[in-house]
């Protein structure tokens, strides 16, 4: 029994269009690429659910279950296809304070995923990764309220184009770091982070499909 549906056939692939490359890219210590899927949503309530019960702390079940169970469901919308987390034997120092995602980016009706660049550059400072004009890179942040706590959800955001689509669709990588309201956005960890994921994106490589 699932929590739910995800819908993972998109309109191309029911009209029989060519299956977009694969990529890869190296990632830190103990992480590894996940799919976004009904199995892997339920694998990871069930690992809460246990975790949690070994943790004598069986209140927190319902809420963090509904959590997961929106996540997934933002990730779908977003045309998500992958993330990137800790596996699980993975070593404590692999839990960082921080997610990255995949998704497929594909512009509004009447505009080019060049006009959609040019409107990160002029309104949201996006510039090339290290240079890489493979990549544009920009951030963006939001204050989130929960109970009395005041938290910043900030977000890297990552854009390439998807070889073979003649620049109408992109692969968007999103990396999410949240810290205090009250704390500092260019803290040294934060810094650290940044870097690291910026070094990780630049490694990407595309590959053939196997589909």
């Amino acid at each position: 029994m699932t929590e739910g549906t995800i819908e993972r056939v998109s309109l191309r692939e029911a009209l029989g269009a060519p299956a977009d490359p694969e990529f890869s890219l190296h990632l830190p210590p103990g992480w590894e690429r996940r799919p976004v899927t009904d199995e892997e949503r339920d694998r990871l309530i069930a690992g809460t659910r246990k975790r949690l019960m070994e943790q004598h702390r069986p209140e927190l079940f319902g809420q963090i279950r509904a959590s997961l169970l929106e996540a997934f469901a933002n990730l779908a919308r977003a045309g998500a296809v992958g993330y990137f987390a800790p596996a699980e034997d993975a070593p404590d120092a692999a839990f960082l304070p921080a997610s990255l995602t995949a998704s497929v980016l594909t512009p509004p009706v009447g505009l080019s995923m060049d006009e959609v660049v040019v409107s990160a550059i002029r309104e949201r400072g996006a510039t090339p990764l290290h240079g890489d004009k493979r990549f544009v890179r920009f951030e963006q942040r939001q204050t989130l309220t929960e109970g009395t706590s005041r938290v910043v959800a900030g977000s890297v955001v990552y854009l390439t184009p998807i070889p073979g689509t003649a620049r109408r669709r992109a692969l968007q990588l999103t990396l999410t770091l949240f810290w205090p309201a009250e704390g500092d956005d260019d803290a040294e960890e934060l810094r650290l982070l940044r870097a690291l994921f910026d070094a990780c994106v630049s490694t990407l490589s595309w590959h053939a499909s196997t589909d």
